[in-house]
């Protein structure tokens, strides 16, 4: 399935793997892991598969996905663009 969904993936030095959020289900910082960027995104997709499936049997909404500037606005905090630099 195809689903419309940011994946962040990150490097964690101190679990020795890479973390996986997915910004539109904030339920959990990070949802997932794997030892490889593969196994991770991997993980991702089986993850998001699955928060669908659960969201359909509940009778949830499904979260809007977020453009690109909305995600990366996560890092930047609020009030901030992310594609600027501070102060401009």
């Amino acid at each position: 399935m195809k689903l419309p969904y940011t994946i962040m993936t990150l490097w964690s030095e101190e679990d020795n793997c890479y973390l996986i959020h997915l910004p539109e289900f904030p339920s959990q910082k990070f949802h997932t892991h794997g030892r490889s960027y593969m196994e991770a995104l991997e993980n991702a997709r089986e993850v998001l598969d699955l928060l669908v499936e659960e969201y359909q049997q509940e009778g949830k909404n499904l979260p809007k996905p977020k453009n690109v500037e909305q995600t990366l606005r996560v890092f930047s905090g609020p009030g901030n663009s992310p594609l600027t630099s501070p102060g401009q």
